[in-house]
């Protein structure tokens, strides 16, 4: 990572309420950024800012459902009419499922792609004037779902597909613009979002069916993020397995298929199971 790279630098943080958003705007503040912290929990923002930075006015929270574009167009005239200017856009607020499409109520899957998909559209949508100025940088964090498909999941991979195709277009749009785009995607990491998983009928999973122990921590994957916008890479696969699993997908596609499917139909209660 650049020393001092972060310093003073105005980043918007959605879905920062929890997880790799709440790590990675915890390191941003360590490293000198101004913050501005988007999540649907006003309460809950306002409690994780405390301690963040020695100036708590370096810290801006707004309330922020990221599907709602006034919602999103809101959260950045905050930030401008705060800080002046926005240099760093992290798109990370993001839901989960678990179903067999066959038995999913149809709202489940427009739920999944209003947050994730429009949530990041709208987001970079209003930010985009400002990060053009500052030549910054705009991030969307999928997923190794927005690579290959993951069963039980198809509502997740559809978002982060679709989230994936709109950066790389945006970044071939802005090319000599200056504007830094990255699509960046952990692995399993130890975080919220499968407990709020929904269901095939949309209420929320509740539990995780996964080791949450075996898996890479949020502030990990936050110090890889830092590193990629530091580094200004346009994208970032974090863990062997996810490396190895959008290499094999890439050449060997049915076989990452017949993969996936057994490792995902090992998961205690899985909504299918090989015949």
């Amino acid at each position: 990572m650049k020393k001092g790279y972060f310093q003073d630098k105005v980043i918007i943080v959605t879905g920062a309420s929890s997880g790799i958003g709440l790590a990675s705007a915890k390191l941003f503040g360590t490293l000198g950024a101004r913050l501005v912290l988007a999540a649907r929990s006003i309460d809950k923002l306002e409690h994780e800012a405390e301690g963040m930075t020695a100036d708590r006015s370096r810290i801006l929270c707004v309330k922020t459902d990221v599907s709602k574009e006034e919602d999103c167009r809101n959260l950045v005239e905050k930030a401008v009419d705060k800080f002046g200017r926005i240099d760093i856009l992290v798109n990370n607020a993001g839901l989960s499922m678990r179903a067999m499409f066959r038995d999913l109520d149809l709202s489940v899957l427009k739920t999944l792609m209003d947050v994730n998909f429009w949530g990041t559209v709208y987001c970079t949508k209003y930010a985009l004037p400002y990060l053009l100025e500052s030549k910054g940088s705009v991030v969307g964090v999928i997923s190794i779902a927005g690579y290959a498909g993951l069963p039980g999941r198809t509502g997740y991979s559809s978002s982060k597909y679709a989230i994936r195709g709109f950066l790389d277009t945006l970044r071939i749009e802005h090319l000599y613009d200056g504007l830094h785009v990255m699509v960046f995607a952990p692995g399993f990491t130890a975080s919220n979002v499968r407990n709020a998983a929904l269901t095939a009928d949309g209420t929320r999973q509740g539990s995780t069916p996964r080791d949450e122990g075996k898996m890479m921590t949020a502030e990990k994957v936050a110090e890889y993020l830092a590193d990629g916008l530091s580094e200004r890479k346009s994208e970032m696969i974090l863990t062997p397995i996810g490396k190895l699993t959008v290499w094999v997908h890439k050449f060997f596609p049915r076989l990452t298929d017949r993969l996936e499917f057994s490792y995902m139909a090992k998961e205690p209660n899985s909504p299918f199971h090989k015949k």
